[in-house]
C-alpha cells in the first residue's frame, strides 16, 4: 500500500532541497517512492509541476533489450538504436502515479512564492527518513 505524503514549503529552492535529501534516502534503500513532485505556485498566482523526466530511464531500457534482440539478428547496434529511441518514446508517454490534476489543484491553495513536495511512498524506514527531512 503506498501513502501519498505532501509537504508545504516556503519557496521553490527549500522544495528541492527536500526532493535531493529524498534522492539521497533512496539511494540508501531507506525509501521507495513511487512518485515525487514539486508543486510550485509561482509569484503570479500560476502553478508549475516540477516532475523528473521517465524518458531517460525508457531510453537505457530500451536500448538494453534492443541490444539483446539486436544480437540475435546479428544487427546489435541498429537494435539499440530501435530500442533506445521506442523506450525513449515510452517512457516520455507514461505518467503514473500521482494525479496531475490533484497536483495542480492543491498547487492553487499554496500561497504565491512557495512550493510543496508531493510524494507517493511505496516503503520506507521512518527511523532513517523522518530525520533526514527534518533538517
Amino acid at each position: 500500500m503506498s501513502n501519498l505524503v505532501a509537504i508545504a514549503y516556503d519557496d521553490v529552492a527549500e522544495a528541492q532541497q527536500v526532493m535531493v535529501t529524498f534522492g539521497e534516502l533512496v539511494k540508501e534503500h531507506s525509501l521507495e517512492l513511487a512518485d515525487a513532485v514539486i508543486v510550485e505556485r509561482q509569484p503570479d498566482g500560476k502553478v508549475k509541476l516540477h516532475q523528473p523526466s521517465t524518458a531517460a530511464a525508457g531510453a537505457a531500457g530500451g536500448a538494453l533489450w534492443g541490444g539483446l534482440i539486436g544480437l540475435i539478428f546479428l544487427m546489435p547496434l541498429f537494435g539499440m538504436a530501435i530500442g533506445a529511441a521506442s523506450g525513449a518514446a515510452a517512457g516520455a508517454m507514461s505518467d503514473v502515479g500521482a494525479d496531475d490534476k490533484f497536483m495542480k489543484t492543491l498547487g492553487a491553495k499554496l500561497e504565491p512564492g512557495s512550493a510543496a513536495v508531493v510524494v507517493l511512498v511505496s516503503g520506507a524506514t521512518p527511523d532513517k527518513v523522518l530525520p533526514a527531512i527534518e533538517q
